[in-house]
């Protein structure tokens, strides 16, 4: 693949846009310790009903409620989650000064992530990135997750890609390895310094 042909440039969103940290959230759910804390987490961000709610069958409303069902959590429990759901999306550092300067440079943007209805329309209103993209695949518009090769194939074709003319920053590696197998280029995300860096290798020149 020729590097120097790259134009388009995806982003997922949880922990390399915003941070995602379920055992955080959870610690200040429930106020349980680390270990607790990272038990919990499990139990609920890999239960089926987070990840229904991430393929949008499920609103968060309903999902409240099969927690509470599933799990045992109590009415208030649920709010609580999901408040720190949300208000514990902060921007991580330098990724949207990145990005702005790509968007600079006339590179291409957009959004590949696995998210919830509820969510997104959070942090639309809340940060000013997400007008940054020129187009965001989400997994809840869709009812499929990374690494799908599905959900590659969708913004690639919805977008008019060609898969070697674009690069995808994730943080999870199996994420990663599901672009490369769809053709592209990607990278494991850290931190936006390594972004940058890594970008740079690639031939992006911005």
């Amino acid at each position: 693949m020729n590097s120097e042909k790259i134009c388009n440039v995806v982003f997922d969103v949880g922990n390399v846009i915003v941070r995602w940290s379920p055992v955080e959230i959870v610690r200040l759910t429930f106020g349980y310790s680390a270990q607790e804390a990272e038990q919990k987490a499990k139990a609920i961000f890999q239960h089926d009903i987070w990840m229904a709610l991430n393929k949008g069958l499920l609103t968060e409303q309903q999902a409240q409620e099969q927690y509470q069902s599933a799990l045992g959590l109590s009415e208030s429990e649920c709010e609580r989650l999901f408040y720190y759901i949300k208000e514990t999306q902060i921007q991580i550092f330098g990724t949207v000064d990145l990005i702005k300067r790509l968007k600079q440079a006339s590179y291409n943007i957009y959004a590949l992530t696995d998210n919830v209805h509820e969510i997104v329309e959070h942090l639309k209103h809340r940060y000013d990135f997400w007008l940054l993209f020129e187009a965001a695949t989400v997994s809840a518009e869709l009812g499929v997750l990374k690494p799908s090769a599905d959900i590659y194939q969708s913004l690639i074709n919805s977008n008019n890609l060609i898969a070697q003319e674009t690069v995808f920053l994730d943080d999870m590696p199996y994420n990663v390895d599901g672009a490369m197998q769809c053709g592209l280029h990607a990278i494991q995300f850290s931190d936006a310094q390594q972004a940058e860096n890594a970008l740079r290798r690639l031939g992006l020149d911005f």
